[in-house]
């Protein structure tokens, strides 16, 4: 499980570098099933609006590890998300095959049922169910606002 979540790991950092190397003017793809735009870097801030897997955006600027990028189909929409969300590489989607969009996410990320197939004949013991469940958690804003501030955590950037 430690590899697996270590090579999905490094496969963000990667997809992440290479969208921070993007210059302004650049195009870049949503490589996330669904990416927020805020109006800053701080996890807080105020959300713009939302894009999906495989649209198509423009660099506005670059921040650290977030970068402002513009929407190819909704030039007013602009705003902040991690570079880690974005991909330099185009993301093909409307496949006619049985994929969901969630596999074809993970397959441009460098994951797919074929990798999968192969961890599960290596270790048998991998528990991908907890994974599955982690992944169906939905926690909204509220809940993680209440959470920080009665555990007196700090709220980082705003």
């Amino acid at each position: 499980m430690k590899k697996l979540l270590l090579i999905l790991f490094l496969g963000l950092i990667i997809t992440g570098l290479a969208a921070a190397q993007v210059a302004r003017g650049g195009t870049l793809y949503v490589a996330v099933r669904t990416v927020d735009l805020k109006s800053s870097t701080g996890f807080f801030a105020s959300n713009r609006g939302r894009l999906n897997y495989g649209d198509r955006v423009t660099v506005i600027q670059v921040s650290g590890r977030f970068v402002e990028v513009r929407s190819a189909v909704n030039p007013s929409l602009t705003g902040w998300t991690p570079s880690a969300n974005m991909s330099v590489r185009q993301i093909v989607t409307g496949t006619t095959s049985t994929e969901t969009t969630r596999e074809v996410a993970l397959a441009g990320k460098g994951f797919d049922q074929e990798i999968e197939d192969a961890y599960r004949t290596q270790n048998r013991e991998l528990n991908y169910s907890a994974v599955n469940e982690v992944e169906s958690l939905i926690i909204n804003e509220d809940q993680l606002i209440r959470f920080l501030e009665e555990g007196r955590l700090s709220m980082g950037d705003n």
